[in-house]
C-alpha cells in the first residue's frame, strides 16, 4: 500500500526522494512526508497528494532523506497521521508500510514508560521503541524492536547521531535496495529508483539492512553480516508523463496494442512457458488472484477447459489460504494441482500468502506477474512475465489484457503438451492472438463514439453488466471498472441470473450493459435482453459488427470489430474500460487516483 523511498549519498537528497516518491504515489495518496538529516532531523508532512507536500518544502542541502506516501490503515488521512513519525526526543524518524498488529499493547507499555503519542497511527510505536532500545547502534535497536512487534511491515529509519545511515527491514512487504556510485537507495519497488540505478538487492524477511554512501550491509537474525546477490534489472523507460493524454488511465488503454505485442514476443519468441516444467500430467488447475486479476483468471478458466479439458477452479486469494480444503487434508489441494497465481505487482499480500499455502501443500506454483524481481516471482516454481510496462493508473487496464493473454498462451501450451492440439492448430492459435492488437486499434479509433453512451449511465445510481460464457467475467470487470473510478454502484451477473432476484431492482433509471457475442449462448442472451426491456430498463449492448438482432432488441449499442467469440474478451475489455473512463470523466472524478484505493495492496 504505502510507498517508501530513501537516499544517502553526496547529492541533495530532497530532490531525489521527492522525484522517486512520485513514482510510488499509486501506492497511496492520502498523505506524504519527508525527513532529512540537516544537523537535526527536519521533517515535513501534509495530507493529500505529494503536490501538497511540495508546496511547503524549503530548500535543503541535506544528503540523506527518507520519504513516504500513505494509504491510510490506522488513523484517518491527516497531517498528524502522516509519515514520517518521530521519537519523543526527536532524534529518530521512521517511515513504514504495513500494519503493526499489536501496536495497542506496545503503546500502552510505552505510555507507562513515559512516552507520549501524537497520532492515531500504529507506526508511531516504532520510533519510540527504537528510542527506548538505542544505545549508539541503530541496527541493534532494530534487532530489539523486531522482538516486540507483530505484523507485516517495511520500516526505514534515520537517527540524528548518524547523518549518512538509513536502516531498514521488511517482513512480507516489498523492499528493494538500489546500489550506486557513492550513493545508495531504499524503495518499496524498483520503479521508484530505476531512473538512478539498475543494480538491485532484494533483502529477505527480517534481514536488517544498513545503507550508507559507502556501501550496504545486510545482517541476519544473529546480526551477522551476510552477502546478497546483486541483480541487474532492465533499463528503465520513463513513463511518468501522460504523453498528451488527460489521464494515465486513458494513455494506458491506448497502450494496450503495444503491451499485447510485447507480451506476444515474450510468450511466442522467448518461450518462457517451456521453462515452467509442466511436462507432467496435470489433473486440475487452481487459479488464485484478487480484483481485476481474478477476472482474468475466470476468462482463463474458460479457455483452459475448452482447449485441454483440465478442470479449473478460480479463487479469491483472500479466501483461498483460509479455506478448509487448503488448511486440511483431502480437499482442494490433496491432488497437488497446478496452482496459477496472478498478481500485477507481485507484492499483493493475499496472493503471496496463497502462494505459500500452496507450496506448503506440495503444489507446483506458477505466477503471472508484470514486475520482474517482485516477491512472488522469487517464491514460486515458475514465472510468466506479462511485459505491460509500468501501469500508473490505479484501475488496471493493460495489465488485465496481458494477464488474459498469458492465460491463453498457457492454455495453448498445455493443450499442445497433452496432445489435445497439434502443431498446426497451435500456430493457428498464435496467429489469431497476434491479430488482436490490430483489432483493438480499430476499436480505439472509434472510441469517441462510446461517449454517446455516457448520458445513459452517468446519471444512474446503479447499473448492471451482463454476459454469458467467456464474457461473464467481462461483466464482472465492467462493473468493477465503473465502481472504481465513477463511484456508481454496479454489479456484474451471468445474464441468466437476473431473473433469480436482481430483476427486482430494474427500473427506467437502471441501465443494463449487455455483452452480446455470437457463440452457443447467443440466443439465450437475446432472450435475457428482451426480459430486461420488458421491465423498462434501458439496455446498452456491445455486439459484434453487423449483429442487427442484438442491436434491434436494445436501446443503444456499440459494434466491436469482427473477432472469434473465444477471443472477444480482449475487445470487450477495452470497451468497458473506455465506457467507465468516459462516465467518470463526465462526472469529474479523479480517475487516476480513485478515493480509498491504491494500486498495490500489500496488507491483508
Amino acid at each position: 500500500m504505502c510507498g517508501i523511498v530513501g537516499y544517502t549519498g553526496k547529492k541533495p537528497a530532497q530532490e531525489i526522494v521527492i522525484d522517486s516518491l512520485k513514482k510510488l504515489e499509486y501506492r497511496g495518496y492520502d498523505s506524504s512526508g519527508i525527513a532529512l538529516h540537516d544537523g537535526d532531523i527536519v521533517f515535513s508532512k501534509k495530507e493529500g497528494p505529494i503536490a501538497n507536500l511540495e508546496s511547503v518544502l524549503k530548500p535543503s542541502d541535506s544528503n540523506m532523506a527518507i520519504a513516504h506516501t500513505r494509504w491510510a490503515t490506522h488513523g484517518v488521512p491527516s497531517d498528524a497521521n502522516s509519515h514520517p513519525h518521530l521519537s519523543n526526543d526527536g532524534k529518530i524518524a521512521v517511515v513504514h508500510n504495513g500494519t503493526i498488529d499489536n501496536y495497542l499493547d506496545i503503546k500502552s507499555l510505552l505510555e507507562k514508560d513515559g512516552f507520549n503519542f501524537l497520532s492515531e497511527s500504529d507506526t508511531e510505536v516504532i520510533p519510540n521503541l527504537l528510542s527506548k532500545y538505542y544505545d549508539g547502534d541503530l541496527v541493534k535497536a532494530f534487532k530489539k524492536m523486531l522482538g516486540d512487534i507483530e505484523g507485516i511491515f517495511t520500516i526505514a529509519a534515520i537517527h540524528v547521531d548518524n547523518p549518512e545511515q538509513i536502516v531498514t527491514v521488511r517482513s512480507e512487504t516489498p523492499l528493494v535496495i538500489g546500489l550506486g556510485n557513492g550513493e545508495n537507495y531504499v524503495a518499496s519497488d524498483i520503479y521508484a529508483i530505476l531512473k538512478y540505478t539498475q543494480q538491485i538487492i532484494y533483502p529477505e524477511d527480517f534481514q536488517i539492512v544498513s545503507v550508507s554512501p559507502y556501501g550496504v550491509k545486510v545482517f541476519d537474525d544473529d546480526l551477522k553480516e551476510v552477502d546478497l546477490e546483486i541483480e541487474t534489472v532492465e533499463k528503465y523507460t520513463e513513463v511518468s508523463e501522460k504523453g498528451g493524454f488527460e489521464h494515465f488511465m486513458l494513455k494506458e488503454i491506448f497502450e494496450q496494442p503495444k503491451a499485447l505485442q510485447d507480451s506476444q514476443t515474450e510468450f511466442f519468441v522467448n518461450s518462457p512457458l517451456d521453462r515452467l516444467n509442466l511436462n507432467w500430467k496435470i489433473g486440475s488447475i487452481s487459479v488464485v488472484a484478487c480484483g481485476t486479476s481474478y477476472h482474468a483468471g475466470l476468462v482463463g478458466k474458460y479457455v483452459i477447459e475448452q482447449l485441454t479439458a483440465i478442470p479449473v477452479s478460480v479463487h479469491y486469494a483472500s479466501e483461498f489460504r483460509y479455506a478448509a480444503p487448503v488448511q486440511g487434508v483431502g480437499g482442494l489441494l490433496s491432488s497437488r494441482p497446478l496452482v496459477v497465481l496472478i498478481s500485477q505487482s507481485g507484492e499483493t499480500a493475499d496472493t503471496l500468502a496463497a502462494a505459500r499455502a500452496a507450496k506448503q501443500q506440495g503444489c507446483h506454483t506458477v505466477a503471472i506477474c508484470n514486475v520482474p524481481g517482485s516477491r512472488i516471482t522469487r517464491e514460486v516454481d515458475g514465472v510468466i512475465i506479462t511485459k505491460s510496462g509500468q501501469e500508473i493508473g490505479v484501475a488496471a487496464t493493460k495489465t488485465f489484457l496481458t494477464q488474459m493473454q498469458a492465460l491463453y498462451a498457457l492454455a495453448m501450451h498445455l493443450a499442445f503438451q497433452s496432445g489435445s492440439i497439434d502443431h498446426l492448430t497451435l500456430k493457428n492459435w498464435e496467429n489469431e492472438l497476434r491479430g488482436i492488437p490490430s483489432k483493438i486499434t480499430q476499436l480505439l479509433n472509434s472510441a469517441e463514439s462510446i461517449k454517446e453512451l455516457v448520458p445513459h449511465i452517468s446519471k444512474a445510481k446503479s447499473a448492471f453488466f451482463i454476459g454469458r460464457n467467456i464474457n461473464y467475467p467481462l461483466a464482472l470487470e465492467g462493473a468493477l471498472k465503473l465502481k472504481e473510478i465513477s463511484y456508481i454502484h454496479a454489479e456484474g451477473y451471468p445474464a441468466g441470473e437476473l431473473k433469480h432476484g436482481p430483476l427486482a431492482l430494474l427500473s427506467s433509471d437502471t441501465p443494463v450493459i449487455a455483452i452480446a457475442v455470437q457463440d452457443h449462448t447467443y440466443s439465450k442472451l437475446i432472450s435475457n435482453i428482451e426480459e430486461i426491456s420488458a421491465r423498462s430498463a434501458p439496455v446498452i449492448t456491445v455486439a459484434q459488427k453487423g449483429d442487427e438482432q442484438a442491436l434491434r432488441v436494445s436501446d443503444y449499442g456499440f459494434e466491436l470489430p469482427e473477432v472469434d467469440p473465444i477471443l472477444s474478451p480482449f475487445l470487450v475489455a477495452v470497451f468497458v474500460q473506455l465506457l467507465s473512463y468516459y462516465v467518470a470523466h463526465d462526472l469529474g472524478k479523479n480517475i487516476d487516483k480513485p478515493r480509498n484505493l491504491a494500486k498495490s495492496v500489500t496488507v491483508e
